[in-house]
C-alpha cells in the first residue's frame, strides 16, 4: 500500500502593496516630517502678535502684490508663448522649448545673477532702461521680474501639454466657416484650454510666492520695498525663531489652500488625477 507524498508547502510571495507600500510609507513620512516639525515648534500662544507685527503684514502685502502681477504678466505673455511651442512648427523649435523651460531647473540663485547681469544698471539692456529712467535692480518691480522669470515656465508648460492635446478639428471647423486666426483663438481654443490657463495660473502664482534665490539675488531684501515673505522667514530666523515659524505657517496655509484648489477644481476635469 503507497501513500502519496504530500507536496511541500510554498512560500507566499510577497505582495506588490506590501513590497511597494513600505518604501511608499518612508517617502510619505519622509516629505510630512518638516511639516510635523513647524507645527511642534508654533508658539501658538503669541502666534497672533507675531502675524499682526507690522513688518509681517508688510511682507506678507508685498509678496501678495508681486505674485500676483507676476502671474498676471506670466499669463499675458506666457500663453501667447505656449500656443508657439504648441501649434507652429519651426527650425530651434526644440531648442527654443528647453530654453524656455530651463528655469524650472536652473537655481533660482543663478537666474537672479543673470537677470543682475543682463537688466542690472551695468547689464546687457541696463543701458538702454537707464536712458527711460528705468532701474529695475533692488526695487518692487525687480522683485516682479524675478519672480516672473522663475514662475513663468509654469504656466508655460500647462498651457502647452493643453494645446496639444486640444482637438483642432474646432479650429478647423472655425476657419472654414470664415473665422478669422484670432477670432478662433479667443472664441474657440482660449475656451478650450481656460481650465488649464486656470491652473497654470495658480502654480504660477504658488512658485512666485515663494521665490527666494533670484529675488535677493537680484533685488536684494529691503523692508517693505523687496523683503517678501520668504526672505522675512530667513531674515527672522536668525534674530526670532518664533517668527520665522509663525511666517512659514501662513506660507504654509497658503500653500494647502492653493493645492487642495488645484486639486477639487481643476486637476479633476483634466489628465491628472
Amino acid at each position: 500500500m503507497t501513500t502519496s507524498a504530500t507536496p511541500p508547502a510554498r512560500r507566499r510571495p510577497l505582495r506588490l502593496s506590501t513590497l511597494l507600500g513600505v518604501p511608499a510609507a518612508i517617502a510619505v513620512a519622509f516629505l510630512l516630517l518638516p511639516l510635523a516639525g513647524l507645527l511642534y515648534r508654533a508658539p501658538w500662544g503669541g502666534l497672533w502678535p507675531l502675524l499682526t507685527d507690522p513688518s509681517v503684514r508688510e511682507a506678507l502685502r508685498l509678496s501678495l502684490f508681486s505674485s500676483l502681477l507676476a502671474t498676471a504678466v506670466s499669463v499675458v505673455f506666457g500663453v501667447p508663448l505656449a500656443w508657439v511651442l504648441a501649434r507652429l512648427r519651426f527650425p530651434g523649435r526644440r531648442v527654443l522649448r528647453a530654453l524656455v523651460l530651463l528655469p524650472l531647473v536652473l537655481p533660482p540663485v543663478v537666474g537672479g545673477v543673470g537677470l543682475l547681469y543682463a537688466l542690472g544698471n551695468s547689464g546687457l539692456l541696463g543701458h538702454a532702461l537707464n536712458a527711460v529712467g528705468v532701474s529695475l535692480p533692488f526695487t518692487t518691480a525687480g522683485v516682479v521680474v524675478a519672480e516672473t522669470f522663475v514662475a513663468m515656465p509654469f504656466l508655460v508648460v500647462t498651457v502647452e501639454g493643453a494645446l496639444a492635446a486640444a482637438d483642432q478639428r474646432y479650429d478647423e471647423a472655425a476657419a472654414t466657416l470664415g473665422a478669422s486666426g484670432w477670432t478662433t483663438f479667443r472664441r474657440i481654443t482660449l475656451p478650450l484650454i481656460a481650465p488649464s490657463v486656470a491652473a497654470g495660473a495658480v502654480l504660477t502664482f504658488a512658485r512666485a510666492l515663494g521665490e527666494f534665490g533670484a529675488t535677493i539675488t537680484f533685488a536684494g531684501n529691503t523692508a517693505g520695498q523687496t523683503r517678501t515673505m520668504p526672505l522675512a522667514v530667513y531674515i527672522a530666523l536668525e534674530s526670532n525663531p518664533p517668527a520665522a515659524v509663525a511666517l512659514s505657517l501662513v506660507l504654509l496655509v497658503v500653500s494647502v489652500g492653493i493645492l487642495l484648489a488645484l486639486r477639487e477644481r481643476w486637476l479633476r476635469g483634466g489628465t491628472i488625477r
